[in-house]
């Protein structure tokens, strides 16, 4: 005796469409691709609205005073609660950080910021490759 006589009519329609129910799903779809690149280094806010971040590339463009603010920037936490060395004032200054951004090679820019992760100081002071804050 078959399923679908076993369960009546409506069982031999499921028995029929069962083996159907995903077949028309994809198998394990690739993972996706991070957007943008990964950038480590310091990242420096020394005074209202300027915001750059300087890795073992580049010094990169975040944001002028009055001018360009890279979209994104609402991603940045707030630095100055942990591991970030007082420049200027209360809270300007300098700290260690991976964003993942895009960027603009020629104009040393970064276009869009998709992800913020403060580091401790002495990542960024162990790297060989950055230059001095």
């Amino acid at each position: 005796m078959t399923l679908g006589n076993r369960l009546g009519r409506g069982g031999a329609i499921l028995a029929v469409l069962l083996p159907l129910v995903g077949a028309g799903a994809p198998s394990q779809a690739a993972p996706k691709k991070p957007v943008g690149e990964m950038r480590c280094g310091w990242i420096a806010n020394p005074t209202p609205g300027n915001w750059w971040l300087t890795d073992s590339s580049a010094e990169w463009v975040i944001g002028m005073q009055g001018g360009y603010q890279a979209p994104g920037m609402d991603l940045i936490p707030d630095l100055s609660e942990h591991d970030w060395v007082v420049t200027n004032g209360s809270s300007y200054g300098y700290g260690c950080a991976c964003l993942r951004v895009t960027t603009d090679p020629k104009a040393k820019r970064i276009t869009t910021i998709h992800s913020v992760m403060q580091k401790p100081l002495k990542v960024c002071r162990a790297d060989r490759k950055l230059p001095k804050p």
